[in-house]
């Protein structure tokens, strides 16, 4: 549960949600009057509907489901921003070791993002193993927030907090020159925050693990293990990042990594922090996020 504090009563914020990619988006922003923020928080929330349309696997026109459809059979052409979004994701694989993967499999054939080629001259993505799919479930909504944020700040609005489904995305400062800060608190102890951070300028996504084991099948856009072993270590993972859809990646692997793998993964990244909760109520965080805190 990630609450936002602010520092006084009465603040010229302007709020509205709208349900997308099965999860409630709420909008905040600083503005000018009423009117002048509804405009902008409308404008902000069809570009979720649209990032939800370009990542949606399901329909003839989906660029995901030509991509799978064609998998073992032949590349294909995508736009520039979903074949981006494609790339940072195969990235993310590598420098996670393959605990984030896009890739899955209804089936008992083993993939993973190395069964993926890009070609970057012809903006071309093919799957190279029949069967196989790609689903950008487990981060597409921090994506979404980030475009969201895009818009409105080329709207005008200087200062706001996105709100994805508990994943926070701030910019600018509260109406009193404070920074945006929340008290990130683990769901079944709402009442004992363990960190207050200060968001402003950057995205927080938390990641709980409610399993006991992760099976060797994967699960479409979900953390990844080999051998089904238990990731009783970590608890919950907050992750601080600049973009949502870095943070909202990056949180689910650090709970299959176990906590020394993923404070030594986080501490290599520049701006990125992470606050790890054991299943003791230890709460560890990375050099990172100490100034955040």
């Amino acid at each position: 549960m990630l609450a936002i504090k602010t520092l006084t009563e009465k603040l010229p914020v302007y709020r509205h949600s709208a349900m997308s990619m099965g999860t409630r988006f709420e909008i905040s922003v600083v503005g000018e009057n009423p009117v002048w923020a509804q405009q902008r928080i409308d404008n902000a929330i069809k570009e979720i509907n649209r990032v939800e349309k370009l990542l949606s696997a399901f329909g003839d026109d989906s660029s995901i489901n030509q991509i799978n459809r064609n998998a073992g059979v032949e590349p294909v052409k995508v736009s520039g921003e979903l074949f981006r979004l494609v790339e940072r994701a195969i990235e993310l694989s590598a420098l996670t070791y393959g605990a984030f993967d896009i890739t899955y499999t209804a089936g008992n054939k083993a993939v993973s993002y190395k069964d993926v080629v890009l070609d970057v001259n012809k903006l071309t993505v093919y799957l190279q193993k029949e069967g196989m799919r790609i689903s950008f479930a487990s981060h597409s909504k921090g994506y979404a927030a980030d475009r969201a944020k895009y818009i409105l700040q080329m709207d005008g609005v200087s200062s706001g907090v996105i709100n994805a489904g508990g994943d926070l995305l701030a910019w600018g400062l509260q109406p009193d020159e404070q920074p945006w800060i929340v008290a990130a608190a683990d769901p079944e102890q709402k009442s004992m925050p363990y960190a207050r951070l200060n968001i402003s300028n950057m995205a927080l996504a938390t990641s709980v693990n409610t399993n006991a084991c992760i099976a060797d099948n994967k699960l479409p856009g979900a953390i990844h293990s080999n051998g089904g072993f238990e990731v009783s270590a970590v608890h919950s993972a907050s992750v601080l990042s600049p973009t949502a859809e870095l943070a909202d990646a990056l949180a689910a692997p650090i709970l299959s990594l176990g906590v020394n793998n993923a404070l030594y993964l986080i501490n290599k990244l520049n701006q990125i922090g992470c606050v790890i909760i054991d299943d003791s109520g230890r709460s560890f965080t990375s050099k990172g996020i100490s100034a955040a805190i």
